[in-house]
């Protein structure tokens, strides 16, 4: 799902709410607000850039008539040293457009070096590498497009646009059967062609979906190795297959192996550890 100049500048708008409100006293104190000046964005620490695009749209919602000149793009590598563009304009615009910028772009970099590291190890492989909804609220549309940039892929990206019935999904519904097909039933009277996956939690619920059908995908939640080529087998390109449930860098080749279509890791976005950027004054 492509960002929208509307969300980002819906985006913008509330950040603006949270950190400025009334104004910038600090810049306002000490520097003439017609003042232009010039900064980079400095590179601290390895990894692959992410927020260029995402930054160039807040420099210029703050002053329409800034410059940023770009020497690194979204998806570069990127090391120490590095500086991934200049921006030149109004300094108070500049100001208040920084922790903004770094907030967003150290976030995204941390997100798409983590996607890029995991899909580098199954990129021989079939297998695509998914995202989950397990992002920070308010930012979900910025962490799955930092997913992107790294070459990863983007699963549901909220419970609007896939129908995904989970474990109490399920459970509430009163069973396997009755919970496929009343979601059959009730796709049908909206007339809204979502597609359906399906979480399974053993080889005998994976028989069930067989014998039921009406799904596009089933979901293969914390099954062993063995239990997943077996799966595999069973299902016999009849649906889609997606491997989740704690997997890890150190297993997802192994599960990738087994055969599965996709493999959905929520680590990519859940516990990322932003990296290093700063926007320095250039004199």
């Amino acid at each position: 799902m492509e960002v929208t100049h509307k969300e980002i500048q819906e985006f913008i708008e509330l950040a603006i709410q949270e950190d400025i409100k009334e104004g910038d006293h600090s810049s306002l104190a000490c520097i003439p607000e017609t003042e232009t000046g010039k900064a980079k964005l400095l590179v601290k620490q390895e990894g692959v850039l992410a927020g260029v695009e995402l930054a160039k749209s807040i420099f210029e919602y703050f002053d329409p008539s800034c410059v940023l000149d770009v020497k690194m793009k979204d998806g570069d590598k990127m090391s120490f040293g590095d500086v991934a563009f200049f921006v030149s304009g109004n300094t108070h615009a500049i100001l208040k457009a920084e922790r903004l910028v770094l907030n967003c772009m150290q976030r995204m970099s941390a997100v798409a070096t983590k996607t890029y590291e995991v899909s580098s190890l199954i990129s021989d492989l079939p297998t695509t590498l998914l995202d989950t909804r397990k992002t920070t609220p308010l930012l979900r549309f910025l962490e799955k497009w930092a997913v992107r940039i790294g070459g990863g892929a983007n699963h549901r990206f909220g419970l609007y646009d896939m129908i995904m019935l989970k474990d109490n999904h399920i459970d509430y519904a009163g069973g396997i059967e009755a919970a496929i097909l009343k979601t059959n039933q009730y796709l049908q009277n909206i007339k809204k062609p979502l597609k359906i996956e399906i979480e399974t939690r053993n080889l005998e619920e994976v028989s069930q979906v067989l014998k039921i059908g009406k799904v596009d995908r089933i979901m293969l939640d914390n099954f062993s190795y063995e239990d997943i080529r077996t799966a595999v087998k069973l299902i016999d390109g009849k649906f889609e297959t997606e491997a989740s449930g704690g997997i890890t860098i150190e297993t997802i080749r192994n599960y990738a192996e087994c055969g599965v279509d996709f493999v959905s890791m929520g680590a990519l976005t859940h516990s990322i550890k932003n990296l290093d950027l700063s926007l320095k004054a250039v004199k």
